[in-house]
């Protein structure tokens, strides 16, 4: 690749000199660029000397040439922001198994299979990148996909096409790849304005094809969980803590604090309490009673006043330090806000402002406040889970700020009325508060001048994994008609080079890389360059003149002594012309030779010792010095989410040895290998321990079936096999490793199979659980279900995965056949992983689905015995 850096110079006549000209030839290059894109006409702002002072300024915020305190800040600040893009990328990987293993635990103990099978579903959480199989691919593939991720990244709307066309199953890989590597520098204005410019036209779309518009953005679709994991990147973070963290820990912290406004269950409380302190209940009391009659209660009445008067105050205090946080929203936030806001009034010209905050409301409280105040521990705002009584009163604090966002229903939840006029009271207010999150400017000339700068760059790169390449690559392929319907498309010539798109590598295999990204059909930037310079009518004499302000500034950072005003140019130089160092030699002479040449041309004079240069410098010096105020602050804020994030890794890790126990003690029941201190991981290794090579189990089978035998157990459902042909039919299933199946058809007589299919039980399991029904094997469709069956009987050795206790199984069938006069009723169950026993966790009576969600924990699984409600027409 040509030094670009070094083009731009020479593009301006100027000779190359090493570390002169580099930053402001390229802040040059940039405004030009900006002037020529943008066309507006506002004063002040489209000037000539505005736009490159402007631009001149950005650049020199960066200058890498100096060593004072403001660079040691800088560089600080920049490995820092690089060390929170890098560990959120691992935390959000982590947060995936752990949703991984959460359903794969619940699929394998509902089918209660076997050893072997726990055994492969583990190795999901070997460490990736170990092995010792190199598949990096050539250098010609490297640098093909060096130029498809570059034009992914610098044309975002490939992006926003793909994530509306993947499936929701698929959508946390390409998050992955989207959210921390395509664009994983989250403190990068460049990739985080690309990132929003590809949020406005997935929205765009979504605005345009959706019919339902009251739930546009709160289906779980791939769009509603890319937004919700842009949050959780790290400005998002830092805000949550900021703002949440103190008054979450005093609700928490509050040891005493109930504040419970549902009547059942404030009934069901008080007279467990009373039996407690009395040993009996009076007869009036019975133990289980309607919502009517718990509300009816006079002292269930009496004990929910003065609840319902601290939960308004408590919400008060949540919602008024939340509209008083407007400066601090991350910008990225607000702008999504904006876009929401005109897609609602383009697509509904006649919606009223109440409509139109409810949408915006339905993203930041119901996908940016309201998950990090119902579970705070998983966004990283407390050490611990908070207790159930706590995460009550939180859940009931969301309610309130939903219900102010949106128009409150109490339909299902009768027992949130008496918050009404907390509603009444707050409306205008959140709706002023939510218009005003909208009120932030655009960033298109801003974007265009950073990738302008972008193209001025020999190191941009990304840091990626072998698999999120290869699964990138697998889903634009899959969808290149669309993405890039034309011949000459620049990302469907790219595809097609790189076609095939290579298979997913083992996680051992699964290697990070450091990816140098570039466009070969990129316009020679000096080219560019002077076009645009000519376009522009940006003359010698003011890149002569900002040059000479970069250096005299480079100087005084280097020399502080002589930044004591008034300012003496001409000592200065010649200061530093007479310096040891060489580099400050070269500069001195320099910018006394330049300060002549201003002056011979007549845009400076002496005799007003050069005034207007002076204060141009001094306004210079003077913001620079605001910034490193500004950046010692943002070191210190952001030193404590870089920590809290590796608290959160700490955390997410010990979820995952629970499920190593969990694996384990299902290993040492089940009678299989010894075990030892060392043995318990699975996911991460343990220092100075080599686990053994694993024993190779021969394969089980091959077990025959005829055409005729599958079709009568209703395993296949349909064939095309002509029905003279289907008495030679035959199917062989072969488990070549646990969990793992192959299916062949076979014709009688001929040694080699029809066809062939790999299936894994965890696949079909997920198949069943989605209610697929068919599985189609060319010639024959077979059902899920009887499959599966077929499989468990013929392979799978019984081993119990978990035990219950039989005074559980009376609670149950006492549970099964109660009498309920109204609501749902839910019995929670939950697995000891130590002991590997099913326990009670929690009963419900009469709780609305939605208050069962919020019942439960974000992780770990739960099982649920629900009595529900059933009406009947009269």
């Amino acid at each position: 690749m040509t030094d670009r850096k070094s083009g731009m110079v020479q593009a301006y006549g100027y000779p190359t000199v090493q570390g002169t000209s580099q930053i402001v030839s390229r802040a040059v290059a940039a405004a030009a660029a900006n002037s020529h894109h943008s066309g507006r006409s506002k004063s002040g702002r489209s000037s000539k000397r505005y736009s490159v002072s402007a631009f001149y300024s950005m650049a020199a915020e960066q200058d890498n040439e100096v060593e004072d305190e403001l660079a040691q800040a800088q560089r600080s600040l920049r490995d820092l922001k690089s060390k929170i893009s890098a560990q959120s990328k691992k935390n959000f990987v982590l947060e995936r198994d752990v949703r991984y293993l959460d359903s794969r635990i619940a699929l394998l103990i509902q089918n209660r299979i076997a050893l072997d099978e726990q055994n492969e579903m583990a190795s999901h959480l070997e460490e990736h990148g170990l092995g010792d199989n190199d598949l990096f691919p050539d250098d010609r593939k490297m640098q093909l996909y060096g130029n498809f991720f570059f034009i992914l990244q610098s044309e975002p709307r490939h992006i926003a096409t793909l994530c509306r066309l993947v499936s929701l199953s698929e959508i946390d890989t390409l998050l992955q790849t989207v959210m921390f590597t395509l664009y994983g520098n989250q403190y990068e204005s460049r990739e985080e304005h690309l990132l929003l410019t590809m949020f406005q036209n997935v929205l765009a779309a979504q605005f345009e094809t959706s019919t339902e518009f009251g739930s546009l953005l709160r289906a779980n679709t791939p769009v509603s969980r890319m937004m919700t994991t842009y949050t959780r990147r790290g400005p998002g973070q830092s805000y949550l803590k900021s703002i949440l963290s103190n008054m979450i820990k005093e609700v928490v912290d509050d040891t005493s604090l109930n504040l419970e406004i549902n009547p059942l269950k404030v009934y069901e409380q008080m007279v467990a309490n009373m039996e407690a302190q009395r040993g009996y209940l009076p007869p009036d009391l019975p133990r289980s009673v309607t919502p009517e009659v718990a509300a009816a209660n006079v002292d269930v009445q009496n004990i929910i006043r003065p609840r319902l008067e601290k939960l308004i105050e408590v919400a008060e205090t949540f919602l008024t330090t939340i509209i008083s946080s407007t400066s601090s929203v991350p910008y990225g936030i607000r702008w999504i806000c904006k876009q929401i806001r005109s897609l609602t009034r383009r697509k509904n010209p006649n919606a009223s402002e109440y409509s139109v905050c409810s949408m915006i409301g339905g993203f930041f409280f119901l996908r940016f406040i309201n998950p990090a105040i119902v579970t705070p521990r998983a966004y990283m705002l407390l050490e611990t889970a908070p207790g159930n009584t706590p995460r009550r009163t939180l859940t009931l604090i969301a309610k309130l700020l939903q219900n102010l966002a949106n128009k409150p229903s109490y339909a299902k939840e009768t027992y949130m009325l008496p918050t009404n006029p907390f509603v009444d009271k707050n409306k205008q207010r959140i709706n002023r508060f939510l218009n005003e999150l909208c009120e932030v400017g655009d960033f298109y000339e801003t974007l265009e001048m950073d990738q302008y700068m972008a193209l001025s760059k020999k190191d941009i790169d990304i840091n990626i994994t072998l698999n999120e390449m290869y699964n990138t690559h697998t889903l634009v392929q899959r969808h290149l008609d669309t993405i890039a319907p034309k011949e000459k498309d620049h990302l469907r010539i790219l595809a097609n080079e790189l076609a095939p798109a290579p298979a997913q590598v083992s996680r051992q295999e699964n290697k990070t890389i450091d990816l140098a990204l570039f466009s070969r059909w990129e316009t020679p930037i000096q080219d560019l360059t002077t076009a645009l310079m000519s376009e522009n009518n940006i003359t010698q004499n003011d890149i002569l003149y900002m040059e000479t302000k970069a250096i005299y500034v480079q100087l005084i950072r280097s020399l502080p002594h002589l930044a004591s005003a008034p300012l003496d140019l001409e000592y200065i130089a010649e200061t530093a012309a007479t310096t040891k160092d060489a580099q400050l030699v070269r500069k001195g002479i320099k910018v006394r030779d330049m300060l002549r040449e201003l002056e011979d041309a007549g845009v400076i004079d002496h005799r007003d010792q050069y005034k207007l240069l002076v204060e141009e410098i001094t306004q210079e010096l003077t913001h620079l010095g605001n910034l490193k105020e500004k950046i010692l602050q943002e070191l210190g804020s952001l030193n404590g989410v870089y920590q809290t994030i590796l608290d959160h890794n700490t955390y997410l890790r010990s979820q995952l040895e629970s499920y190593k126990d969990y694996l384990h003690n299902v290993r040492k029941q089940s009678g299989g290998e010894k075990t030892t201190k060392n043995s318990v991981g699975i996911g991460v290794e343990i220092d100075g321990y080599k686990p053994k090579k694993a024993v190779k189990t021969p394969p089980k089978g091959p077990f025959k079936f005829s055409h005729n035998h599958l079709e009568k157990d209703g395993v296949i459902t349909e064939s095309t096999v002509p029905e003279n042909r289907r008495p030679n039919i035959f199917f062989s299933i072969v488990s070549p490793s646990s969990g793992t199946f192959i299916i062949a058809m076979h014709f009688k007589g001929r040694e080699k199979a029809i066809l062939e299919m790999d299936l894994k039980l965890d696949d079909l399991l997920e198949k069943q659980q989605d209610n697929v029904e068919l599985l189609d094997l060319e010639y024959v469709r077979l059902n899920v279900t009887r499959t599966l069956q077929l499989l468990n009987r013929t392979f799978v050795t019984r081993h119990n995965t978990c035990d219950i206790d039989s005074e559980l199984v009376q609670k149950l069938k006492e549970f099964r056949f109660a009498k309920y006069d109204k609501g749902n009723a839910a019995f929670v169950l939950k697995i000891n992983p130590k002991t590997l026993m099913i326990i009670e966790d929690e009963v419900y009576d009469d709780i609305s689905l939605e208050d069962l969600v919020d019942e439960l924990p974000e992780n770990t699984p739960r099982f649920i015995v629900l009595s529900y409600e059933v009406g009947c027409l009269e």
